[in-house]
């Protein structure tokens, strides 16, 4: 048994996460989960809300609420999503929580004992009309570098580039639009990430199971050389900035910058887990009390790639202390909303409790790991939505179980028939699904959820191919022992489909393996030599057909959501 630990990255507090977000970091993280559950393998999937920053501060003042309350009522309302998709976190957790507190201010003390944080003060930006300093992603403006008119003081999401805000070009706030902006003094501490650039290289290159993006997008930062990095703000939410656990001389009204916090919840969140369960939750972090034995995988969309392969490790790395770093990291490319973005003031896109509103959790995960972003930016649109679920669900799955078990209760009793020796054609399809069982296998092994879909959608195909060239309908006419043997080869195909469709469309396949009557510890991932694989159901066991599994998708379904959620058809 393997322990695999899975993070992805935190969804933040201020409101509910579209259909993207979902794709690029929650749900295949969900995925390769139940899939290394499977296989017995001990997993622990975290994740916890991202809380702290600008953002929630000025959505709890929007709501007429304080930033704690405002926080509490977006967790709830978060969790209720994620459950709703069925995300099966071992813990979903909260970066405003003490343990993350506690961490950061450990981390920042250790990283200044070794020299890699150094008060400065730096120019900042200040609205005369906020009355505020404005955080890096609040000011925009023309990028130097690109010339691209939506640039963030942080980052330009036209060339990658990362910017400082005053580099700007004719820079105004995000938050009044307003123009009257001034460079002022303040002190910060700053990571000295410049210092790491050798050590984070090294490790980086040392990468072996990372996909092209990350390690494209980590290389690109180390390239273009590190900077150090101011990791204070000047706020009032978030975590208080502590030297050794007493308040520092002139930083009462700063707290850590979140991006610096909020990594690092992650081993917070598995603390609070852990010991709410009464075990060590060390053992999954420090090398020195178990870890090394644990494979670490990040989960996260490709604007995150840089935190998580430059600044986190070079908190984790710079404090000298055995902590684990990432072995697998899965970056995905955007997933677009008819390949613009999704946006809730322009009503543009499907958000995460909307879509339960209008299909079910096993539609939505099946379609976006299909067309999973990988390679390239995906282009969410309706009809291909319906086209996917309608094809692949419907016609392919749905109606592979539907055939064999209602012909099965029909003709057979309700009970898995005896009779019949297998022959050459289910010879060959024992063949064949060993040898797409090995590829499926190998493709979740390798996170590559576009290939892992198209196999699984190959393996459902088999079905209605074997009953297709079987026919028990027609040799029960003149052998019923031939048609035993197609509908028990057939039913016990089902229940391969149901159990390789557990990771990603788990409601549907409990459904199928509960009328299959299909005990728990038989629904664990299939080898592919075992023998048995269409044999494994016990002759003379009683099932009941499902309920239809699909609702096919209309295209009156698909102009009424379109004009709802502003398609571009």
């Amino acid at each position: 048994m393997n322990r695999i630990l899975i993070t992805s990255a935190l969804p933040y507090i201020n409101g509910i996460k579209h259909l993207g977000n979902l794709a690029g970091s929650m749900l295949p993280a969900d995925i390769i989960a139940r899939f290394e559950r499977l296989r017995a393998n001990e997993v622990l999937y975290i994740c916890a809300t991202d809380e702290h920053g600008t953002p929630a501060e000025l959505a709890a003042a929007s709501a007429g609420q304080s930033v704690r309350a405002y926080c509490d009522e977006q967790f709830e309302v978060q969790r209720r999503a994620c459950e709703g998709f069925d995300l099966s976190f071992d813990h979903f957790g909260r970066s405003s929580n003490a343990p993350n507190a506690q961490l950061t201010q450990h981390f920042a003390d250790v990283l200044e004992d070794n020299g890699l944080i150094e008060e400065r003060v730096s120019e900042q930006v200040y609205s005369l009309d906020d009355k505020r300093f404005l955080p890096d992603r609040y000011v925009e403006g023309t990028c130097p570098h690109c010339s691209y008119e939506k640039a963030r003081g942080d980052q330009c999401d036209d060339c990658g580039r990362i910017l400082d805000p005053v580099d700007l070009i004719e820079p105004y706030s995000t938050i009044s639009g307003s123009k009257k902006l001034e460079v002022r003094e303040t002190r910060h501490l700053f990571l000295r990430q410049s210092k790491m650039q050798t050590r984070v290289r090294t490790w980086v290159e040392s990468a072996t199971d990372w996909p092209p993006l990350a390690r494209s997008i980590a290389l690109k930062w180390l390239d273009e050389g590190l900077q150090d990095r101011a990791i204070t703000r000047d706020l009032s939410w978030g975590i208080p900035v502590l030297r050794h656990g007493k308040p520092r001389p002139g930083f009462e009204n700063k707290v850590f910058y979140v991006w610096f916090d909020a990594p690092i919840e992650y081993i917070g969140a598995t603390q609070e887990h852990t010991e709410a369960c009464g075990e060590n939750w060390e053992s999954w972090w420090r090398t020195d009390k178990g870890a090394d034995d644990v494979t670490y995988v990040q989960f996260m969309g490709k604007d995150n790639v840089a935190f998580h392969t430059v600044s986190f490790p070079i908190t984790l790395l710079g404090s000298g202390e055995p902590w684990k770093t990432v072995d697998k990291l899965k970056a995905f490319n955007w997933v677009t909303w008819y390949g613009g973005k999704f946006s809730t003031s322009q009503n543009r896109g499907i958000f995460m409790d909307q879509a339960l509103e209008l299909a079910p959790s096993d539609l939505w995960r099946w379609h976006l790991m299909a067309n999973a972003p990988e390679s390239a930016d995906a282009a969410f649109t309706l009809e291909h939505f319906q086209s996917t679920v309608n094809k692949d669900l419907a016609d392919v799955l749905g109606n592979f179980v539907n055939r064999i078990t209602r012909f099965a209760t029909s003709k057979m009793d309700g009970a898995v028939p005896g009779g019949g020796t297998p022959g050459a054609l289910e010879n060959e399809l024992s063949a064949q699904l060993q040898t797409r069982l090995i590829a499926l296998t190998g493709y979740y092994e390798a996170m590559e959820f576009r290939k892992a879909m198209a196999e699984t959608r190959a393996i459902w195909a088999m079905g209605n191919e074997y009953l297709a060239e079987a026919a028990p309908w027609t040799t029960l006419k003149t052998d019923t022992d031939a048609a035993a043997l197609s509908v028990r080869t057939g039913l016990n195909l089902v229940a391969i489909a149901a159990i390789i469709a557990q990771p990603v469309i788990p409601q549907a396949a409990a459904k199928i393996l509960d009328a299959l009557s299909v005990p728990e510890e038989n629904r664990n991932w299939p080898e592919a030599t075992d023998a048995s694989l269409l044999s494994a159901l016990p002759i003379g066991l009683k099932f009941t057909p499902p309920d239809v599994l699909f609702t096919k998708i209309t295209d009156e379904d698909v102009t009424e959501w379109g004009e709802q959620f502003g398609a571009e058809c």
